[in-house]
């Protein structure tokens, strides 16, 4: 496919995000699943609360763009995520693993925050406020829970890890 102008970019990236929000939501209840600490088990529960929402902007941003909303395969989600698998899957102590959980989070919540952060500027570039205005929302959760992973990591998770 050749792409020939800007809004072809941003269908193209809005594939890619829709893909990578689809997936994430699939990963987030596994991630939750082997957590120890309660806090970070409740900060992963209201991120899938929010991807949710955040497909569904997506959904409306296709919509405003008069296309039906598709994915596009992710590779970078996808890979991303697959590591997180792996570390799943390794032996390892409850608290070290919750370290590992934020690590993997956070991975993925800079992925968006660089996706997100694109597609908005293009959307403004093209006039399209609407679109801007979902993909500025969801920047700011993405940004927002980046934070907060942050906060957990560096005020509890890691000094429980470190033991």
């Amino acid at each position: 496919m050749k792409i020939t102008s800007l809004q072809e970019l941003l269908l193209e990236e809005l594939k890619d995000l829709y893909d990578a929000e689809h997936r994430i939501l699939k990963a987030l209840p596994k991630m939750v699943k082997v957590a120890s600490n309660e806090e970070l088990k409740s900060g992963l529960e209201l991120h899938r609360t929010q991807t949710e929402q955040q497909v569904q902007r997506l959904e409306k941003a296709f919509e405003h763009l008069k296309s039906s909303a598709k994915k596009k395969t992710c590779e970078a989600i996808k890979g991303i995520l697959e590591e997180g698998e792996e570390l799943m899957g390794m032996k390892m102590e409850p608290q070290v693993l919750d370290a590992a959980l934020i690590g993997a989070a956070q991975k993925v919540e800079h992925y968006e925050i660089a996706s997100y952060g694109t597609v908005r500027s293009w959307a403004q570039h093209l006039g399209l406020t609407e679109v801007v205005s979902l993909m500025e929302q969801t920047l700011e959760e993405e940004k927002q829970t980046d934070k907060n992973l942050t906060q957990l990591a560096e005020s509890l998770i890691n000094q429980e890890a470190k033991v």
